[in-house]
Formats: structure tokens, sequence, C-alpha cells
């Protein structure tokens, strides 16, 4: 099991995998788990992991269908400025592969941000830590267990 499932298994997390076969010449991972998972997008949510402007890393949880915008995330976590992180510093920092970064279970405990579309639903999608495998959960089960903040990070 992926450091992820440990978790939400150890925090008693209600929880249910979804696994697929990962296509590795997909575009966008998180598209295409929607689509072999046939969940609508809007349910589905990447995690992506930013660098404000003194260097600190931060997570911010968004539908896969949207992009996220620099300056609600920034704003979100106290900063002036947001940038995407360098990949291998993604990687070094949460154990996960791009692609199977799971908000749950990283090396380094980040501050996260969930974007606030994710209270609509009585459970998301997100990576359960490798590609090919999703957890789904309710969205304030996800934000106990990483002591998210809910804020709108959507590009529009």
């Amino acid at each position: 099991m992926t450091p992820a499932v440990n978790l939400a298994k150890k925090l008693k997390i209600n929880f249910q995998l979804h696994e697929y076969q990962h296509d590795a010449h997909s575009e966008s991972y998180g598209l295409e788990a929607a689509e072999k998972l046939q969940v609508k997008p809007k349910r589905v949510f990447k995690t992506l992991v930013v660098q404000d402007d003194n260097d600190k890393l931060a997570v911010a949880i968004l539908p896969v269908e949207h992009l996220l915008n620099l300056k609600k995330i920034a704003k979100a976590i106290g900063s002036k400025k947001a940038q995407m992180a360098d990949p291998k510093l993604v990687e070094r920092t949460t154990g996960y592969v791009l692609g199977g970064v799971s908000p749950l279970g990283q090396k380094k405990r980040l501050p996260t941000v969930i974007d606030q579309s994710a209270q609509h639903f009585a459970t998301i999608y997100c990576s359960g830590g490798r590609r090919g495998l999703e957890i789904e959960l309710s969205p304030s089960d996800l934000a106990g267990a990483v002591n998210a903040k809910f804020a709108d990070l959507i590009q529009e």
C-alpha cells in the first residue's frame, strides 16, 4: 500500500480505492483518471505543489479540469507570489512521483489548501499515491487529515 492509503487507514477515514490501468502516453493524469473511472472531472482533484516568494512550499488541491490561479493560492497561504515548484523538489519533498502525488501521506507535511468547490460533493477523488490509483473520500475528511483549509483556487 501507499503512504496515502496507510494514513487514511491509520486515521480511520472512510474511503474507497479505485484502480485503473494508467496509460503512459496520457497528457493529463487527472483527466485520464476521470475518464477511466467514469467520474465527472469536477469530482476528481489534482494535487499541485507551489513555492512562494520565500521558497516555502504549499499544496493546492483543485479539480483536474481547471487551472490553478497562482495569485489566489499565494493569498490563501499568506504570501505575495507563488509559482509551480520544481518537479524534482516536489518528488523529493512529497515522496511521490508526478502524476501520483497524493495530498495524504507526504514525507513532509506542507500547508494545504483545497478548492472550495470540493465542499459541494459528498466525496471527491484524489491521487492514492501512485499513477492509476485514486482514493475517494469526503472533502472534510481530507481537510482534517492534512490540516487543510478551503479557498477559491481556480483560474477564471
